[in-house]
């Protein structure tokens, strides 16, 4: 039996905030995150994702604090990212509640860390999130795309392709691919890239950035995406989350 495609709202959260933007830019207030994944959880979501966009060292506490009241009242499971930088960081996340965490720029800076977190945890719990744009002038890669990181403000030159490649042979068990030139957009998903990445990696895929219609869902769901992630579409009520799973039913996809 095929499995089912996955619909995660994902909820960028700043100082005890969800906010969202455009571009990783611009952002503003979407609501209380608790109140959010609880609404998530009873329309009906497969998944909730919460990223700790400053992920200071206030902002770590404040995810902990928010994680533990989410997973005491939604019944879906919590991936959590945002400043993980160590297997004790995953352990406190674990132990807030999280049921999977992921990790982008500490992995990039030092990747033997992705199976130092497998061999304790299981590649289960372990989410690579790739933010990836086109090159910009100046920068080339193979595939066209680069991997940046701290939320899209710095290039790496490191091919966006090739690295989400790396990340699923050194063990992760998933790899959440947003795009930074569509995020916050709602002109698309960027269908170049997830077809690069897909090609790439056997572990699920999450197609992350630019929703802006159940046609968008399920562009990315015929493109090979295991998981659809979207925020502002569900946040200020443009989508629903069982609109965009009547849209994929229709579009003959299985989901829950």
């Amino acid at each position: 039996m095929p499995v089912a495609l996955r619909v995660v709202p994902c909820l960028d959260v700043d100082a005890g905030r969800v906010v969202k933007g455009v571009r990783f830019a611009g952002l503003r207030d979407a609501g209380d995150p608790v109140e959010l994944a609880r609404r998530y959880d009873a329309e009906g979501a497969d998944e909730i994702t919460f990223l700790d966009v400053s992920a200071s060292s206030s902002g770590r506490a404040t995810t902990l604090e928010t994680v533990t009241a989410a997973a005491e009242q939604v019944f879906v499971p919590l991936t959590v990212g945002g400043g993980v930088r160590s297997v004790a960081d995953v352990e406190a996340l674990l132990r807030a509640g999280a049921d999977k965490v992921g990790v982008n720029t500490a992995a990039i800076a030092r990747p033997e860390l992705i199976g130092e977190i497998t061999r304790r945890f299981g590649n289960q719990v372990l989410v690579v999130s790739v933010d990836a744009r086109r090159c910009a002038p100046g920068v080339e890669t193979e595939s066209g795309f680069e991997v940046t990181t701290h939320g899209g403000r710095r290039g790496t030159g490191i091919d966006a392709v090739a690295w989400a490649a790396e990340a699923a042979d050194r063990g992760a068990g998933e790899v959440l691919l947003n795009s930074i030139d569509a995020d916050g957009t709602t002109d698309g998903f960027d269908v170049a890239m997830l077809t690069a990445v897909r090609a790439a990696v056997d572990v699920p895929l999450v197609a992350s950035g630019g929703a802006g219609s159940t046609d968008h869902f399920v562009e990315a769901a015929a493109t090979g995406a295991d998981a659809v992630l979207a925020a502002s579409v569900f946040h200020f009520g443009t989508l629903s989350i069982g609109a965009v799973k009547d849209a994929l039913r229709g579009a003959g996809h299985v989901v829950r």
